[in-house]
């Protein structure tokens, strides 16, 4: 074992390096998740400036992860890098498309393509949300203009028919975001026909009393 010189030494080095990059990027993953979950529950309640903050917060995170995590390929396409990566996806995709804003794509967001898909497919899913908040009050051109923010990335999502190793698993969650868009478009039927309804009952009864 002579001949090895000190390479056991720069092995365990190596690895020690490794699992201490590791162990912070879980700790960042978990908390950015957290963050993300904050900034997804201020767009629904329509908290804009705390949701921007937490935005904001989330984008510092993300960047110092991926930053420290990419210099070992095996923790940056980890599950937890990568989960947390799509949750800071998810959350800017949100709210954008509630507010209607431009997407910020994958280079902007420092994501890779199948981990902004899946932020996408996942966005897709919170505007149902958004959806029944609106219904609830009433019928809205609001709701008919998120409803077809979702058809049109649903009909995005199924153009990428490839294997889960590559696409991260889009597959699923596109097969998600199908069965939410059909339960919402018929909410959003059932609520247009009861204004509707209501309209014409309220001019019925307007004639009545002439």
């Amino acid at each position: 074992m002579e001949q090895l010189g000190d390479l056991p030494e720069k092995i365990q080095e190596q690895f020690e390096a490794a699992s201490g990059v590791r162990d912070q990027a879980y700790q960042r993953s978990r908390k950015l998740i957290s963050v993300c979950a904050r900034a997804i529950r201020a767009v629904h309640r329509s908290e804009w400036d705390g949701a921007e903050a937490l935005i904001a917060e989330a984008k510092a995170s993300t960047e110092i992860m991926v930053a420290s995590a990419k210099e070992y390929p095996s923790i940056y396409h980890a599950g937890y890098t990568q989960d947390a990566i799509k949750e800071f996806v998810e959350a800017n995709l949100t709210y954008a498309l509630v507010r209607d804003l431009p997407l910020p794509g994958p280079e902007e967001l420092g994501a890779e393509y199948n981990t902004w898909l899946n932020g996408l497919a996942e966005a897709a899913t919170e505007l149902r949300r958004r959806i029944l908040d609106i219904i609830r009050h009433g019928h809205s051109d609001e709701a008919e203009r998120l409803l077809g923010q979702m058809d049109e990335i649903y009909s995005l999502l199924v153009t990428f028919d490839f294997n889960d190793s590559i696409t991260g698993g889009l597959r699923r969650r596109t097969d998600t975001v199908r069965a939410v868009l059909e339960r919402t478009r018929g909410d959003v039927t059932t609520s247009l026909r009861q204004g509707q309804l209501e309209e014409a009952l309220k001019a019925l009864e307007k004639r009545l009393r002439e």
